[in-house]
């Protein structure tokens, strides 16, 4: 369970220090991501960009 834990954490850490490369990249910008506002913040849920990063990575996993 600690595995998993620090495995999230770490993940999150990474993907929001790459977090603005990757909107000049155009991934946050897709059909299927979700941008809101509530309580004075903006809000943001990459759906379809967390999708395609997943497939990249399996696509480079198999090949590997």
């Amino acid at each position: 369970m600690i595995r998993w834990l620090t495995v999230v954490f770490l993940a999150l850490v990474v993907f929001s220090a790459i977090g603005p490369w990757l909107e000049k990249l155009g991934l946050g910008r897709l059909p299927g991501d979700l941008r809101f506002r509530f309580a004075g913040r903006v809000w943001f849920i990459p759906l379809a960009s967390s999708v395609l990063i997943s497939l990249i990575a399996v696509a480079i996993g198999r090949f590997i």
